[in-house]
């Protein structure tokens, strides 16, 4: 029982994450490098939900380093696509 709660409590905290990381556009003044790629693939989901939406959240950081916020991003896509591979 208190494993089942413990994991729901994790899942709850993770989504509340996730949810509120979807920023507005330009609402940072620094350069996202490899790390703010790979958060933003992970978090991608949330954000086009918040497109489709209508909010105003960009899907990918308009200022960013370049190849190494590209490579964190599709590493971050990727993570999202194998940990629901291993769901089966």
């Amino acid at each position: 029982m208190k494993i089942k709660y413990c994991s729901l409590v994790i899942i709850a905290l993770f989504a509340m994450i996730c949810l509120s990381s979807c920023a507005p556009k330009y609402s940072s003044g620094g350069e996202y490098g490899f790390f703010g790629g790979l958060w933003h693939g992970f978090i991608v989901v949330f954000s086009i939900i918040g497109k489709i939406l209508g909010l105003k959240i960009g899907i990918y950081a308009e200022n960013n380093t370049g190849f190494t916020y590209w490579i964190g991003f599709i590493i971050g896509l990727g993570g999202l696509g194998r940990g629901a591979s291993s769901v089966r």
